[in-house]
């Protein structure tokens, strides 16, 4: 894994400009003290737009990413890295581009044969309705781009559609996607393994952003209650759609399990969070890994980008 000691001038990259700026600057100081109570000799920056100029100037030599949403999870700043040679944590600029968008990473797992929800594009209200009549009510409808479930609407009604199609195209190209009754459950990958996976559970309509950092009634379950072999399929399945993407180093896939025991893929995260409310870091502690260890880990995954070039 490499001696904390080893690991010199460190940049955590936070903030951004994304619409989860708050979440990303809320993870970012979590990894950064966890780091440098580790030893690490990690430095904080909010990422503004003369990231470039600051990181020629640090003598930096890998970079921590936890910035989510567009700039920092959509291979923006992984390609300015790549410009300047420094290694960083997480997905590389392709997969982090796909996993950012959550049409194309249908499409892939789809091509892939890997089960995903049904879906449309949404193009106009008249696209919105269309949909309705092909993939039946209810509807998950959500801004093809963002994260943390950003602009997303569970449709029950077609009078509630305009709303939720308005609500969508405030962040850019807009998806239905058939509704999926049953529980939720996440599956966290830290290299080449998978984590134990968590069942969410809440009292809202889905886990939506108030029940991923607001909410105190939202419940985890890890274990998660499937029995072993169920468990083992969900964690292959994770695995393959992690790998069908090109990601790697860690990151997080969700998945929904129906009333006939089916999993389907809903969206992967390249930068998950990991504020107090977040998975990963439940997922490690279940797999024996504080929070120290994790963050280092994560780090550790950059060994050897050097000579990977």
């Amino acid at each position: 894994m490499g001696h904390p000691k080893h690991y010199r001038r460190v940049p955590l990259l936070n903030g951004g400009r994304s619409a989860e700026r708050d979440v990303s600057l809320k993870s970012g100081r979590a990894v950064l003290e966890a780091l440098q109570a580790r030893g690490v000799d990690a430095y904080g920056i909010d990422v503004g737009r003369d990231v470039v100029e600051q990181l020629k100037a640090g003598a930096f030599k890998r970079a921590f990413i936890v910035m989510h949403g567009r700039g920092g999870e959509d291979g923006v700043i992984q390609g300015a890295l790549e410009l300047l040679g420094l290694p960083y944590t997480g997905s590389k600029v392709l997969a982090s581009a796909l996993g950012m968008d959550k049409l194309r990473t249908k499409q892939l797992w789809l091509g892939a044969g890997l089960p995903t929800p049904a879906f449309r594009v949404l193009e106009s209200m008249a696209d919105a309705e269309a949909a309705v009549q092909a993939l039946a009510l209810p509807l998950m409808v959500k801004p093809a781009l963002e994260g943390s479930s950003i602009g997303m609407s569970k449709v029950r009604t077609v009078t509630d559609l305009p709303a939720a199609f308005a609500k969508a195209a405030g962040f850019g190209p807009v998806l239905a996607e058939q509704f999926i009754e049953g529980d939720e459950y996440t599956v966290a990958i830290l290299g080449d393994r998978a984590l134990p996976p968590i069942r969410l559970e809440t009292s809202h309509d889905f886990y939506d952003f108030d029940a991923k950092y607001i909410a105190n009634d939202t419940r985890y379950h890890c274990p998660c209650g499937l029995p072993s072999e169920a468990e083992a399929e969900l964690q292959s399945l994770a695995l393959a759609a992690f790998r069908t993407i090109g990601a790697s180093g860690w990151g997080r896939v969700d998945v929904m399990r129906d009333g006939a025991g089916r999993f389907w893929l809903l969206e992967i995260n390249t930068v998950p969070g990991m504020t107090d409310h977040s998975l990963v870091p439940m997922a490690a502690r279940a797999d024996g890994m504080d929070f120290g260890d994790l963050v280092l880990a994560i780090l550790a995954t950059t060994l050897g980008q050097e000579a990977a070039g």
